[in-house]
């Protein structure tokens, strides 16, 4: 590991149909972080075009503007970023992937979402394809787990992301508003670290009022470290959150309770 400790930024955007007018705002978001000294910058699910839009039309491939425009940010400022994005699944019901693209200096590295939002009246299988395959990989010389959203509900990904070695997971979220979601939200990322023994970073939506039953998100993007105390947290509103993780402390809390041995 080149360091232990790595800056981490979450990128508490609001993003709407536009793809053009997002990747604009993602660039934004990135070179305040790098200002800052952030190595890795989390972005939403959805930062691409929020849920609400007709997926298939803005769907892109991966050498798509929205992905290239990612990829040339990071190379330009040398810091790896994290956000969602539709590619096109290319099945008969013209459905579109909710896929995590991780592009800096480590390379590229995509993760496709396994647990679709069929919950609280939506219907995300309609238009999405699940993945099928957890993602880790290599950032800065850690171990890097990928999660999106609803997987947070399944604890058992979180514990197979840290068995897989992942000493941080970063979990871009489009987390939709109603009756207990905050609470939810913020407990589930806490108990999902705790589950990974992992530094988990989860950056949602900022708020945004719902369009039917579409995901919008709520804000409240956090760190938490790998005992489930939340290291740092921003509100409902857009904004950066910004801090340190050090991943020297991971190892230790898998001594001391060896619960994925």
């Amino acid at each position: 590991m080149n360091s232990p400790t790595l800056r981490m930024a979450a990128a508490q955007m609001a993003s709407g149909p536009d793809p053009v007018a997002n990747l604009a705002s993602a660039v934004s978001f990135a070179e305040r972080a790098a200002d800052l000294g952030a190595a890795v910058v989390v972005y939403p699910e959805a930062a691409m075009a929020c849920f609400g839009t007709r997926l298939r039309d803005i769907a892109e491939p991966l050498d798509g503007p929205f992905a290239s425009g990612l990829r040339a940010c990071a190379s330009r400022l040398g810091i790896t970023l994290v956000a969602g994005l539709f590619e096109p699944a290319g099945d008969e019901a013209g459905r579109v992937y909710n896929t995590l693209l991780l592009t800096g200096p480590d390379g590229d590295v995509t993760y496709r979402k396994i647990h679709l939002y069929d919950a609280f009246g939506s219907r995300e299988s309609d238009t999405v394809a699940p993945g099928d395959t957890l993602v880790t990989t290599t950032v800065s010389g850690a171990t890097v787990g990928l999660a999106t959203c609803y997987d947070l509900r399944f604890a058992d990904q979180f514990t197979a992301l840290g068995k897989a070695g992942a000493s941080l997971i970063l979990v871009p979220a489009a987390w939709g508003d109603g009756p207990g979601k905050a609470e939810q939200w913020d407990v589930l990322v806490r108990a999902r670290a705790m589950d990974a023994q992992a530094y988990l970073v989860a950056c949602d939506q900022a708020w945004q009022p719902p369009v039917g039953a579409a995901p919008l998100g709520i804000g409240r993007s956090a760190i938490i470290d790998p005992l489930g105390v939340v290291r740092a947290q921003l509100n409902h509103e857009a904004g950066l959150l910004v801090g340190d993780v050090d991943l020297a402390t991971v190892a230790p809390v898998r001594e001391r309770v060896p619960i994925l041995r």
